[in-house]
């Protein structure tokens, strides 16, 4: 007895292949390959109509084990071509071509067109599946990168984990950050590549480039190829293809743009990943606003910690040693010949160290009320923060006096030169043997040899002299002010 649809067998394999796979990519081979083994066929090819919609750029191909390609035409006698819809909108067209054995036949059609139908409900699937994976890997993404910016990074640190993260999620070549110029244009501040990303900082988008409105106006900004696009402006766009440019903004806060190219020729980016990443680069600006605001309190926290000590010092510390200072300062003046001459000395002595100690409690308060995370802005911030990494080396810190106005009088070139001298003067008595004391004072009340007004630094260490004359040596520098 013969068989009345001798095909429904391999049919049936075939619908039920189709549909055995989530994932996109291999669903359509599956499909192209049932289609071509359904019909005979030597080649069969699937044509996507919006390549960007899922990312494929490329014809899913079966043919020969030689690897040739076919290249379908539905006008010749020996070729066929059926539509693909998916949800009511046209997918591709699956083509095939060189049957064996004769044309194609109305059954080999049916057969074909029975399979894009099934073939139409298992693309749906697969991309609600893609979809999903792709939402949860986002998600995930920008959980992570709120989770690490919340934990205290510095801000240089906090755009790279953004730039880095985006780059991995969207499969891009690259993940940089831009931010506003003070002339008006954009700067590449982050970037984080595959290679090397040297020559990808510091690229600029000048004032006047067609997409900067755009970029500064917190718009996102979708490109198809980097390197043909009249409006991409910069040197390094020669190496891009398909890229999203998004704004990185919150609470109305522009803090730049998320740039996620990706090479040339590689796929675009479809309507989803545009849309994932845009929330994502929403999620991360908010992140990086949360973690600054948080950044600004500890600092505050620290500042109002620091002023209290300062303050307790000051109250406490400075006003005692102060009055104790007066009261031997007395004692003095009344001290007379033999033995008064020892009290006299001693309490010369005591007078010198009390007013030494005051010194070292107002520089130990100027450097409370320095910032904590910050490089000190001032010339006593620098000066301490020089004598601090020497401290790291000799194991004790070097006292610091300063006499005068040395913030008012000291110009900008002098205090480098003396920060120079300063560093040279640490290291020579960090050498010498038998170090256990330096101390540094900067004279802003100097008068040079010549009468001119002059600034003086002066570094004492107790270590072994080179010419063996005793202990203690004493360098000094000076400048006209």
């Amino acid at each position: 007895m013969t068989d009345p649809v001798p095909r429904l067998p391999p049919l049936l394999e075939a619908v039920l292949s189709v549909g055995t796979d989530l994932e996109l990519r291999v669903t359509l081979q599956h499909i192209v390959d049932s289609a071509a083994e359904l019909t005979g066929a030597r080649y069969a090819a699937l044509g996507v109509a919006d390549p960007g919609l899922d990312g494929l750029v490329e014809i899913c191909t079966a043919g020969p084990s030689d690897g040739g390609t076919a290249v379908a035409d539905d006008s010749a006698d020996d070729s066929l071509g059926v539509p693909i819809r998916v949800d009511d909108q046209e997918f591709g067209t699956l083509h095939l071509s060189d049957k064996e054995g004769g044309p194609f036949t109305a059954e080999d059609e049916q057969l074909l067109q029975l399979l894009a139908t099934q073939a139409g409900i298992a693309i749906g699937n697969a991309r609600l599946y893609e979809t999903a994976r792709q939402r949860e890997r986002w998600i995930e993404g920008a959980a992570a990168v709120t989770t690490a910016l919340l934990t205290g990074e510095a801000a240089a640190d906090a755009l790279m984990t953004v730039a880095e993260r985006a780059r991995v999620l969207a499969d891009a070549a690259a993940g940089v950050i831009l931010q506003a110029t003070s002339e008006g244009g954009m700067e590449i501040v982050t970037a984080s590549t595959l290679d090397d990303p040297g020559d990808i900082v510091g690229t600029t988008i000048e004032p006047g480039s067609p997409v900067l409105e755009q970029l500064l106006g917190g718009e996102p900004v979708f490109i198809e190829d980097s390197a043909t696009d009249p409006r991409m402006t910069t040197p390094v766009r020669s190496r891009f293809g398909p890229s999203m440019m998004l704004p990185l903004q919150a609470d109305g806060r522009l803090i730049g743009t998320l740039a996620l190219p990706r090479r040339r020729g590689d796929r675009p980016y479809t309507s989803v990943e545009r849309l994932l990443a845009t929330q994502f680069a929403s999620q991360a600006a908010l992140a990086l606003v949360l973690a600054d605001a948080q950044h600004s309190r500890e600092r505050l926290a620290v500042y109002e910690d620091r002023d209290r000590i300062a303050r307790d010092l000051h109250d406490l510390v400075v006003q005692r040693l102060f009055a104790t200072g007066m009261m031997l300062e007395s004692t003095q003046r009344r001290g007379t010949g033999g033995e008064g001459d020892d009290v006299h000395d001693t309490l010369g002595h005591a007078v010198d160290e009390l007013q030494s100690t005051i010194q070292e409690v107002r520089t130990a308060i100027f450097a409370l009320q320095q910032p904590p995370a910050d490089a000190p802005t001032t010339l006593r911030g620098k000066v301490l923060r020089e004598t601090a990494g020497a401290a790291a080396v000799l194991g004790f810190q070097p006292s610091v006096h300063f006499t005068g106005p040395v913030e008012n009088r000291v110009t900008e070139p002098v205090a480098g030169h003396l920060l120079a001298a300063l560093r040279r003067k640490l290291a020579a008595a960090s050498r010498r043997p038998g170090v256990s004391r330096i101390e540094v004072t900067v004279d802003a009340t100097a008068t040079l040899r010549d009468g001119r007004p002059g600034l003086r630094l002066t570094v004492y260490d107790d270590g072994a002299r080179e010419d063996g004359e005793g202990p203690g040596t004493t360098v000094t520098w000076q400048s006209p002010l």
